[in-house]
């Protein structure tokens, strides 16, 4: 197996609990630059906790989160978006009333220089930076393929366009870590096909990418390495083709008993 890159995110024994509730248990992982890291597991596994610990919506209550040599661990969610790590959510968050273009560059708030009483007075510098901003809002989007919609009211489109949306949004903001919360949810075949290529393209330029998917064919395409979950705590890791064989996540997903695993693991061979 050949030598992953170089660690952009790791995590090292992290935990946290709600209550009585363990939901991550002393996890550890890293994310290599460069990679489609795919975090997956049956339904309760505990994998959007450990986004919103990445993103600083939790604090761990245990281990440390390090983006490449800098703790982050604990940090408020605007700092750590600073860094450069950006988040989808399961549910789309459009922001109603507004075009696509006017989403877009909303997600472009961390880059802007200019403060409000520049917009106010209506400076030469806030212009110039309210042009280049659309400017690189419209290249998201025609990026995307959403161009032609760009002054259509977003919450309008309909379900997979408005997906697509929501994702350029968060890469108007030039993330160097793309964190993808289910993006194939509620995605038709040609959808879900359409949006491995738009996952692979993002990767080939040059932004890291963690995935949560429950879509199997979404991952194994498009993951070079995979992490899996199981009541909050790790119970393989490897890449697309040795996750699809391993008897703990065949057991963990289809729920058979001990002795049937080498019958399962056989029928999932490629």
């Amino acid at each position: 197996m050949s030598e992953r890159p170089a660690a952009l995110l790791s995590l090292d024994n992290v935990g946290i609990s709600f209550g009585g509730l363990r939901a991550v248990d002393r996890l550890s992982f890293q994310v290599g630059e460069g990679e489609i890291v795919g975090l997956i597991g049956p339904n309760g596994a505990g994998k959007t906790t450990v986004f919103n610990l990445i993103t600083g919506v939790y604090r761990p209550g245990e281990g440390e989160i390090r983006w490449q040599s800098e703790a982050i661990t604990g940090l408020p969610s605007y700092r750590i978006a600073r860094h450069g790590i950006m988040r989808t959510f399961q549910t789309i968050r459009l922001f109603r009333g507004m075009s696509v273009l006017e989403n877009v560059i909303a997600g472009q708030h961390l880059r802007t220089r200019q403060n409000w009483v520049a917009g106010l007075l209506s400076t030469p510098a806030q212009r110039r930076e309210e042009r280049a901003l659309r400017q690189q809002a419209h290249a998201v989007l025609e990026r995307l393929d959403l161009d032609g919609v760009a002054q259509e009211e977003a919450t309008s489109l309909p379900y997979g366009l408005q997906r697509r949306v929501e994702l350029a949004r968060t890469l108007a903001a030039e993330p160097r870590l793309l964190i993808l919360d289910e993006p194939a949810a509620g995605l038709n075949e040609q959808e879900s096909a359409g949006l491995n290529d738009t996952i692979l393209g993002i990767r080939d330029s040059g932004v890291t990418v963690l995935l949560v998917e429950h879509d199997m064919n979404v991952v194994m395409r498009v993951t070079d390495h995979i992490v899996v979950l199981n009541f909050g705590r790790k119970i393989a890791e490897g890449t697309p083709a040795m996750i699809r064989n391993d008897p703990q996540v065949i057991e963990a997903y289809l729920g058979v008993d001990d002795d049937d695993v080498g019958v399962a693991s056989e029928e999932n061979r490629p």
